[in-house]
């Protein structure tokens, strides 16, 4: 199974639109976005696909998002991390500005945690625990998100020009 992972889209729809295309040319079956989403327009991008999601420091989550979250049946993450189970494998998500992300190293029940927020990739093990971090979208140099395929634990960073 193929996890996209992607961060600080900043509303950037039209980069986030080929990260999607990048993700189908991988075999994806589930996007994670690390926070900073930017608007209703992003998440759009996303779907049909299964996908989970954190806010940012930057989103402004108003009632025109939530019922949008609502009517097209996403959960709105109200706490952090923010837990998903894929192939088998534990995610705890955070955007990495939360009080809660200063002791993401202490996360032992999880396989991978995940999170954006420094607009730089990350890739590095703590202990037992793969802390992932795709890069951004948006005021980075190069673009970047990455593919997880949990079965080998294969990771991938992928630049979009």
């Amino acid at each position: 199974m193929r996890v996209g992972i992607l961060s600080d889209s900043h509303g950037r729809f039209e980069v986030v639109r080929r990260a999607m295309s990048l993700f189908d040319a991988h075999d994806v079956v589930h996007v994670i976005h690390c926070g900073d989403v930017g608007g209703i327009e992003v998440l759009e991008e996303m779907l049909p696909r299964p996908c989970h999601f954190v806010w940012g420091n930057c989103d402004l989550v108003d009632g025109a998002v939530r019922a949008f979250l609502q009517t097209v049946g996403l959960p709105d993450p109200a706490s952090v991390p923010l837990r998903v189970e894929l192939g088998g494998k534990r995610f705890a998500v955070f955007h990495g500005h939360e009080r809660e992300a200063r002791r993401m190293a202490d996360i032992e029940d999880a396989d991978y945690l995940l999170h954006g927020h420094t607009h730089l990739r990350r890739d590095e093990r703590v202990g037992a625990l793969r802390v992932i971090n795709p890069g951004a979208l948006h005021r980075a140099s190069p673009k970047t998100v990455a593919v997880l395929d949990v079965g080998t634990d294969d990771l991938t960073f992928h630049e979009l020009g």
